[in-house]
């Protein structure tokens, strides 16, 4: 079973003609998965858009039927621990390594299918080694992304001059190898998007894929950073309309215009930048500028190669091929995943606490935060509401009315008025019932224990004429009685007296009418 991202995500490729191949290697699925969706996709008969106005676990059901799901698969071998087991026994033995698999897996495939599966598994990750498949790179079509494995210790501590490890992020454009690299403190999250969005503005054009190694954060499937990492990607990009990538796991010849460059910088690079002391990231990232600007203009040495140059190359035969960057600047998020939304529906970042919708507790939510806004969005980066982000110590809860319950509001309706607003309220009707307010209020202990007396009153003089009001407040203030109960009385008393002076279905007496006389 796949899930919504992955079901609306091949369709969405299939539908502007991605190949099935590039469809595969974006989502990690085989050729037959793609099919039976797009299979599927056709039997529905609806549009992308009625999908994607889908709740997504019926998206999930119309395409992978309960029913459907019930039969269990047989658990798959992990190959890749087998393989490491058989490379490192003296007497490799494959019937060995089977019984342990039963021993787990009782269920499991017998020998002769296990013997098949691992023929297959080999044929596909290592083939004839003595062979080597020449590549063909499209200018202008994927650009690799990578950390340098070498961590230098190149930043000093001015204070204390200990000398600290940097990362080296890196860049390369498959055909014309025109590489970019920068230097930052740690390879968590946002520096690898800080490192993506300076790549493109330093190529100044986007590629048709990005291609980026298997990230840490990407190594455990179904796990909340598999899910942010999803995020980062789908967001990068509906921003640059690009498509992220990756290489299969464990399979570095997926990638190996960036390994080659990884190697190539390991020693122009990082060999160079260790001739000086750096106390700060800009003074060592200006340094880094210049020496890929020097590798980028140096001469390939093969002096028959017709990209001369890398930058050369770029020029000529990449950017042309490449789409221009999109107009402003892609904002840099730091992502948190929370696998449930608490019952008091708010998710907290950086000391605040900032509301979803009350219906959403319970479920999945992912929260961006970038310098001026925090954006909550569902597990498939559905975007759920938005708020400016605070910085101020109070108050902690950030909450819009539309995402609570209507019991809620009610009660912070009841609490989040003071005399101030009960003052004004009144001055809406006249002078008596400011008056009279105003001494409720002041006739309390404590203001606070006034306030349900007021707002009892002022409610109760709704869609009641103005004078009639006035009048019962200055009846309560002349009997030295400005109580809620005693308001109540007269206002019901001036009511039912206009009622009788002047009773329904009969006209008032005026000079100025005719009677019945009039018409005989």
């Amino acid at each position: 079973m796949q899930s919504y991202t992955t079901i609306i995500g091949v369709i969405e490729l299939r539908l502007e003609k991605v190949s099935y191949a590039t469809t595969q290697k974006r989502y990690r699925i085989g050729s037959s998965t793609v099919t039976l969706i797009m299979n599927r996709f056709q039997e529905l008969g609806l549009t992308l858009d009625e999908l994607k106005a889908m709740e997504p676990k019926k998206v999930e059901d119309a395409f992978y039927p309960p029913e459907n799901l019930r039969r269990s698969e047989k658990p798959m071998p992990d190959f890749f621990r087998i393989h490491d087991r058989m490379m490192a026994m003296k007497y490799p033995n494959l019937a060995f390594l089977w019984l342990e698999y039963k021993e787990s897996h009782p269920d499991g495939y017998q020998l002769t299918q296990f013997y098949e599966l691992y023929r297959a598994f080999l044929a596909e990750n290592f083939g004839q080694e003595s062979v080597s498949m020449p590549v063909e790179r499209i200018p202008g079509e994927r650009m690799y992304i990578d950390w340098v494995g070498d961590q230098p210790e190149l930043l000093t501590d001015p204070s204390t001059g200990e000398v600290k490890k940097v990362h080296v992020f890196t860049t390369t454009l498959g055909f014309g190898s025109c590489v970019y690299a920068e230097v930052f403190p740690d390879e968590k999250l946002p520096n690898f998007i800080t490192g993506v969005v300076h790549a493109l503005e330093f190529y100044g054009a986007v590629p048709k894929y990005l291609v980026p190694d298997n990230l840490k954060t990407a190594v455990a499937k179904h796990s909340k950073d598999e899910l942010v990492l999803q995020a980062v990607f789908s967001d990068l990009e509906d921003f640059y309309d690009t498509i992220v990538l990756p290489p299969p796991p464990r399979k570095p010849k997926g990638k190996p215009s960036v390994e080659n460059h990884v190697r190539f910088l390991e020693t122009h690079l990082i060999e160079r930048l260790k001739e000086n002391i750096y106390t700060s990231l800009d003074a060592l990232n200006k340094e880094t500028q210049k020496i890929i600007v020097a590798i980028n203009q140096s001469d390939f040495q093969n002096r028959r190669d017709i990209r001369r140059t890398r930058m050369h190359a770029f020029e000529t035969y990449d950017r042309p091929k490449m789409k221009p960057l999109p107009h402003g600047i892609f904002t840099v998020c730091d992502y948190r995943y929370f696998l449930r939304v608490p019952d008091n529906y708010h998710l907290e970042y950086d000391g605040h606490y900032y509301s979803v919708s009350y219906t959403h507790h319970g479920k999945p939510a992912m929260l961006k935060a970038t310098m001026s806004e925090v954006r909550i969005c569902d597990e498939n980066n559905k975007l759920l509401t938005a708020h400016p982000r605070s910085y101020k110590d109070f108050p902690r809860y950030i909450t819009k009315e539309e995402h609570m319950p209507p019991e809620h509001l009610y009660y912070r309706e009841l609490n989040a008025h003071d005399g101030a607003y009960y003052r004004r309220w009144a001055s809406a009707y006249g002078e008596s019932m400011s008056a009279m307010i105003d001494r409720i209020l002041r006739s309390a202990k404590h203001e606070e224990q006034a306030y349900n007396s007021c707002k009892g009153i002022l409610h109760m003089c709704r869609d009641i004429p103005r004078h009639i009001v006035e009048e019962a407040a200055q009846i309560c203030i002349d009997a030295s009685a400005c109580k809620y109960t005693y308001f109540k009385k007269a206002l019901s008393s001036l009511m039912n007296h206009e009622k009788a002076d002047n009773p329904a279905g009969r006209l008032p007496e005026h000079e100025n009418i005719r009677g019945r006389d009039s018409y005989q």
